[in-house]
């Protein structure tokens, strides 16, 4: 009763990739354009990326203006808010790490506000990603955190030890100048990303059917590049061309404020 059956492993999409691609961009690009003062040296590099970026506070603000009874002038210098209260104004909703409703279950994730339609991106499932033939043996030992997609290729979401210690590793390798190629503060409490919380969801019970389930998607070689310092996974091997791996969570029915989110642990492809 908890196995998740799939006919083909192309089937495997309770979205499309579009829409993945397209909620993504719009969370990552509100993160942002409300840390825009902190990306100067970026800003200084691309001056292109400087005037979208502008572009899109300009509209904003006057439509801000627009809809605002004040009338004193307000400049680019806009309000400053929580990834948390970013994700809530973008999608409508925050997720958040809390202790699970199922007795010992240890963290699970809610969402502690608003409300998430059937078909939507509701988190992501941080972590160094391997291929079939990397090593991960010393990474695996005790570690629950090690997700396996369908072709093979695994996810090492443990926010500890070696496995915190590897990721940094190859994040750090990866930075391309200012640009950042990745997200590192999942492994710590202050999170850059508000959706990268996807390792801490709980197995579904008997009791506790699945409200979400993962579906993986490839990052397309277009995925602006200012845009990557938010996603929370990085490839082992530098050395392989292929796209990075990310798995996202999506809702399989409307989940209202208070309820905590459920998978399926176990995928059978047949």
């Amino acid at each position: 009763r908890t196995l998740r059956y799939v006919s083909e492993s192309s089937q495997d999409k309770i979205i499309s990739d579009e829409d993945v691609f397209e909620t993504l961009l719009k969370i990552f690009k509100a993160l942002f354009i409300n840390d825009f003062t902190r990306q100067v040296h970026i800003l200084a590099l691309f001056p292109e990326i400087r005037c979208k970026y502008l572009e899109i506070l300009t509209v904003e603000q006057k439509q801000s203006k627009v809809n605002s009874s004040k009338s004193h002038h307000q400049n680019l210098s806009q309000d400053v808010f929580s990834p948390d209260e970013v994700l809530f104004n973008t999608l409508g909703f925050t997720v958040t790490r809390d202790k699970s409703s199922l007795v010992s279950a240890g963290t699970g994730v809610f969402v502690t506000r608003g409300f998430v339609p059937k078909g939507t991106v509701v988190s992501m499932y941080p972590g160094t990603v391997y291929r079939k033939h990397e090593p991960i043996f010393f990474q695996s030992l005790g570690n629950p955190f090690i997700f396996k997609c369908i072709d093979g290729i695994l996810i090492d979401g443990n926010n500890k030890g070696l496995s915190r210690s590897v990721y940094r590793s190859c994040s750090r390798r990866d930075q391309l100048g200012p640009f950042q190629m990745s997200d590192e503060s999942w492994l710590t409490a202050a999170l850059q990303n508000p959706l990268a919380v996807g390792q801490y969801v709980n197995n579904c019970s008997h009791e506790k059917a699945a409200n979400v389930c993962y579906q993986e998607f490839d990052v397309p070689g277009c995925f602006p590049l200012e845009l990557k310092q938010y996603l929370p996974n990085i490839v082992y091997s530098h050395d392989i061309e292929s796209h990075l791996r990310c798995v996202v969570l999506v809702t399989l029915r409307d989940i209202k404020q208070g309820e905590e989110l459920f998978s399926n642990y176990y995928t059978v492809v047949s």
